[in-house]
């Protein structure tokens, strides 16, 4: 306990630095940490490939595609930190001002949240990524990857240090939590006087974990259960290649498809073209009896639990629904509040799904793959927040601060 606490004291009188740092000096760290990430590749590459030996027999395909790094992700690594780099300062940013009748200025100021905890699985690229944009926002960072990243995320971690010493901050602006065991987890998650807010970004247990057990506000990065609903309007080329699009670009991903659903009148023009298709992306389908009916082909069934299920692979629910209202309330009923879209030429129907629909990004006719904080501008994202409040969808710079009121007097005093 007393090592985590002094660890923690540390991250905190790091962050007071940090937030004291110009931005202009910031901005040239983020742009000495991408070239340190492309000139260090094969060292980075060493560290996967340890961590790729060790997980090959315990990850199934759609992990180790997440774990796997190659030139191209280092690449697209360092490209995010310059991007971060290139953003403007979200701090210090006067957000309103106005004047009251006591003759007071007030003004609400962007400012960083504080020491930052960000618990995540398998992706070695959110390391560099969490820690650029918490870096950039004036936010410490305390990192806990996964353990089947364990070599991977040390290897960037040092690296991103390094740079930070040349400067003469302090290394622990990013830090990693050392005891990844459950209880060091478990102590970590407790500490809300040195931490002021949690990141879990990962699977459903870890979420469910974090969610249940930490005494530190938690910004949760839920499970994807993603929907696109075809109208019966619907343009049929189009509508096939945006579904192809959203469930077998990245299967892994948190914004891929998981359902689709389809208005009954469209149903027996699209669903030949559109299985087809699918087939040719060897993705499983589990659909529903009309489906079945209409294809008359064995698919696999489809149960009502299949519909909260983040597959995480390349396996697709297909349902037919009598109306829009239909498609609004089963997703709103199923769906994770993450991504959902709609594909219509109708603006009522288009104008009812995007007002309607409960969750943190909706598209009309679009696929959902383009939930991504780089797809969004932010050059990155720390995570996809399913939340209301603070933050929600894609979490980049501005989600990472947070705001104070500064009230200037004349000497003035309440009466």
């Amino acid at each position: 306990m007393h090592n985590l606490h002094s660890f923690l004291e540390t991250a905190k009188k790091s962050q007071q630095i940090l937030q004291k740092t110009p931005h202009s000096l910031k901005v040239k760290i983020l742009q000495d940490m991408a070239q340190a990430i492309k000139s260090s590749q094969s060292h980075i590459l060493q560290a996967n490939a340890l961590d790729l030996q060790n997980a090959k027999d315990s990850l199934s395909h759609a992990m180790l595609e997440r774990l796997e790094l190659n030139p191209l992700k280092i690449a697209s690594m360092a490209q995010s930190i310059e991007e971060i780099a290139s953003l403007p300062n979200p701090l210090d940013r006067i957000l309103q001002g106005w004047r009251g009748d006591n003759g007071l200025n007030f003004q609400k100021i962007s400012v960083p949240i504080g020491v930052i905890g960000i618990i995540y699985e398998s992706r070695p690229n959110v390391t560099s990524d969490s820690a650029a944009l918490c870096f950039k926002s004036g936010n410490a960072c305390i990192l806990k990857g996964g353990k089947e990243a364990h070599h991977s995320n040390w290897a960037i971690l040092k690296i991103l240090q390094e740079v930070l010493k040349a400067h003469q901050l302090p290394k622990e602006c990013i830090s990693m939590l050392e005891n990844t065991s459950h209880e060091g987890v478990l102590e970590f998650i407790k500490q809300d006087k040195w931490v002021d807010l949690l990141i879990p970004r990962g699977g459903e247990g870890l979420i469910h974990f974090v969610s249940q057990n930490a005494t530190i506000p938690v910004l949760k990065h839920d499970k994807g259960v993603c929907h696109l609903y075809i109208h019966h309007d619907a343009p049929i080329d189009q509508s096939i290649a945006i579904a192809i699009n959203a469930k077998t670009q990245r299967p892994s991903t948190c914004n891929s498809i998981e359902t689709l659903l389809i208005h009954r009148d469209i149903a027996p023009i699209i669903l030949p073209p559109l299985h087809q298709a699918f087939v040719q992306k060897d993705t499983t389908l589990k659909a529903d009896q009309s489906t079945q009916e209409i294809l008359n082909l064995p698919l696999e069934p489809l149960y009502k639990e299949d519909f909260s299920k983040e597959y995480g692979d390349n396996t697709l629910n297909i349902a037919i629904v009598d109306s829009l209202e239909d498609a609004i309330n089963h997703i709103n009923t199923f769906g994770s509040g993450h991504s959902e879209s709609i594909i219509t030429q109708e603006i009522s129907a288009a104008e009812q799904f995007l007002n309607e629909v409960d969750a943190s990004c909706v598209y009309l006719n679009a696929s959902t793959r383009f939930s991504d904080g780089g797809e969004f501008g932010f050059g990155a994202e720390i995570g996809i927040s399913t939340n209301k409040l603070h933050a929600r969808g894609p979490v980049g710079l501005e989600g990472l601060t947070t705001y104070k009121y500064k009230i200037l007097g004349n000497f003035q005093i309440r009466g």
